[in-house]
């Protein structure tokens, strides 16, 4: 089966989610992501710690299907495919998941992979499959990719990239929102995802964290090239920080897309990196200039600007506390500011427009 007939088979058939210890965990956010964006008919997530609770009362996701407890349960579900929604430490499946996947794969269950450690070829797998049945590994570098040479800005739709002061504080969401409320308005508007679960969501993009360093930015570029110039606005899905000392990916994704527009990302009362306690993260009036200086001599011809503040406020409870958060973050950068995941998209997008 070709790579496109594979994503169109995510898109639009049934799927499960294994998502083993992740449903309240940073390491199960792919899950919850595709939980709360994907297209797909998602006919059950299994989850041991919680099987016979409710998604919504756990997450918070406007999204009710069944949780159980081993793949054996979901079989009666007759899904598609399987993705795996969970990050275990190391990038690799315990050797119980495997097990797992393997009677999914012999019941004629294809599945969905975006870890780094590839499954297409794992000796108790790949012997198992049948027709048409598959194993996707997302994170595989495309072929055919170059160096960036800011082509994209010669573009004329709006590109629009979210940026943050760490990693997962939710760039891939708010770009999904500002997707949805942009195709509401009836713009032309395309999301590009440039991680797993984007992909997954998507059925597009390219894993950009499998791309050698050298080729990122031509990456990036090539997939704006793409889908620019049918668009009136694209939504780039953001990876990584600029504040963090492992992160990689901004870079690329400013010089590849040759944003417009960014978008900042920021977890309400954060103040220092998640996994690096000792990296502070800077007042956001110094984040914001600091993406803006970057972006405007990354391969821009004009100042680039920081449009909006797109406020994670996950861990407040209630409506009225959050929107006390935003209110104090617009007033301490002077920008538009809400939380895209709770409130909608359209603060951010009028700013954009």
């Amino acid at each position: 089966m070709s790579l496109e007939a594979q994503r169109a088979k995510l898109q639009n058939g049934k799927i499960a989610i294994l998502l083993h210890d992740g449903m309240q965990r940073r390491q199960g956010k792919t899950g919850l992501a595709l939980l709360r964006y994907s297209p797909a008919e998602i006919v059950a997530v299994i989850d041991r710690e919680f099987a016979g609770e409710s998604v919504t009362k756990l997450t918070r996701i406007p999204r009710e299907v069944p949780i159980v407890a081993s793949v054996a349960e979901v079989l009666s579900y007759q899904p598609d495919a399987i993705a795996i929604g969970i990050a275990p430490s190391g990038g690799a499946l315990p050797d119980e998941w495997i097990a797992e996947l393997k009677q999914a794969v012999a019941a004629g269950i294809s599945v969905v992979n975006g870890l780094h450690t590839p499954l297409g070829t794992h000796p108790e797998l790949q012997p198992l499959l049948q027709g048409e049945q598959f194993i996707w590994d997302i994170r595989q570098e495309p072929p055919g990719l170059g160096i960036a040479s800011a082509k994209a800005r010669q573009l004329s739709c709006l590109r629009v990239l979210t940026v943050g002061t760490d990693m997962s504080i939710g760039k891939m969401s708010t770009s999904l929102e500002l997707h949805r409320t942009s195709l509401k308005r009836g713009l032309k508007s395309c999301f590009v995802g440039t991680g797993q679960a984007g992909i997954m969501i998507s059925g597009a993009g390219i894993p950009l964290d499998a791309v050698r360093v050298d080729f990122a930015a031509g990456a990036v570029e090539q997939q704006v090239l793409k889908y620019g110039a049918e668009s009136d606005i694209l939504h780039i899905e953001g990876q990584g920080s600029l504040m963090h000392p492992g992160s990689t990916a901004t870079l690329p994704l400013i010089r590849g897309s040759q944003p417009t527009h960014l978008i900042l990302g920021h977890r309400w009362g954060q103040t220092q990196i998640h996994n690096c306690p000792d990296v502070e993260i800077p007042p956001l009036p110094q984040a914001i200039e600091l993406y803006e200086k970057v972006a405007s001599i990354a391969g821009a011809t004009h100042p680039i600007r920081v449009a909006g503040v797109a406020l994670n406020t996950a861990k407040i409870e209630s409506d009225e506390q959050a929107r006390e958060a935003i209110a104090q973050t617009q007033a301490e950068t002077g920008l538009p500011c809400t939380d895209a995941v709770r409130f909608g998209g359209d603060i951010l997008l009028d700013a954009i427009l």
